[in-house]
């Protein structure tokens, strides 16, 4: 698999009736591809990875990578609060093709930096899968830390990782250890193009599945040290940002599809769909983005 970088969708899971609406999600995917994505991220948090059970979880990756037929790599969220168990999830995202594996820190247990050295040491070298490490602390309630991600950013199994807290020190951190085959990937939109203006491979994006093209653009810009082109895209998306903040992930990101017209605003229990005085913002702020195409030079990046 070639670095990651750019562009990487983390796909929304479209449910109607408590079932997986594999229509609307193989159109998301097409609008994905055709808006520039550079890869995507099945089954993770804003999947409703929780909320999918192991056959559910198959189908959706299998659906996925036969959908996308090898043209961006796909990437399974496989991290659990056990290592046997996502050992267990990374060999069955394997089985079914997948190109690599995001591995959340366990939550709620909060272990020690050492043992998250040895979480993912073993998950990476028993999962049979190269792995993204994923850093959420906001709700995993552990934080793992620039010293941490030194240890384990030269092993081979270990090909990245989606940082996604905000503070300029902590990217500044992981960008001095980035190497060829450890890609540095934002996690969190709002300043994913500062990360990327300063180094960073990429983004994990949330805002993608509603504005693709938009975010292909952003990365382009900022990956191209644009800072001009850069943060005027930053401010054509701050609505989306912003929006996309106005209750847990992936909530209103749900709404925004079904705008668009992927699928319903369905989520499981115990997510409920957008409040009622959000909605009338979501279609203002979806019908004030706008739309143009993305460069494509980082295309063989």
């Amino acid at each position: 698999m070639k670095k990651l970088c750019g562009s990487i969708c983390a796909l929304a899971t479209p449910f109607r009736a408590d079932a997986i609406d594999l229509d609307a999600f193989g159109r998301l995917i097409d609008q994905q591809l055709a808006g520039g994505t550079q890869a995507l991220v099945v089954a993770g948090s804003t999947g409703e990875a929780h909320a999918l059970d192991s056959g559910e979880f198959e189908q959706l990756l299998s659906y996925a990578l036969a959908r996308v037929g090898g043209r961006v790599p796909v990437v399974a969220g496989t991290g659990t609060a056990n290592t046997r168990k996502t050992i267990d999830a990374t060999r069955r995202a394997a089985a079914c093709g997948a190109d690599a594996a995001l591995v959340v820190t366990p939550y709620y247990v909060r272990p020690t930096q050492e043992g998250l050295v040895r979480h993912f040491s073993e998950v990476a070298d028993q999962g049979g899968l190269p792995i993204v490490l994923y850093n959420v602390p906001s709700r995993t309630g552990c934080d793992l830390l620039p010293a941490t991600v030194a240890r384990l950013c030269s092993h081979a199994g270990v090909v990245g990782i989606k940082e996604a807290r905000a503070e300029n020190e902590r990217m500044q951190e992981l960008l001095s250890l980035q190497n060829p085959q450890f890609s540095i990937l934002s996690g969190d939109d709002p300043t994913c193009g500062r990360a990327m203006l300063a180094g960073a491979d990429g983004v994990i994006s949330v805002a993608a599945n509603a504005a693709p093209r938009q975010l292909r653009a952003l990365c382009d810009a900022a990956r191209a040290r644009d800072s001009e082109r850069t943060q005027r895209i930053d401010q054509d998306l701050d609505g989306l940002y912003r929006l996309l903040g106005v209750e847990p992930n992936p909530i209103p990101v749900k709404w925004c599809l079904q705008l668009l017209g992927f699928g319903t605003a369905d989520l499981r229990l115990p997510l409920l769909a957008l409040s009622p005085g959000h909605r009338e913002h979501a279609a203002q702020v979806l019908a004030a983005l706008p739309d143009y195409a993305p460069e494509r030079q980082s295309d063989a990046a």
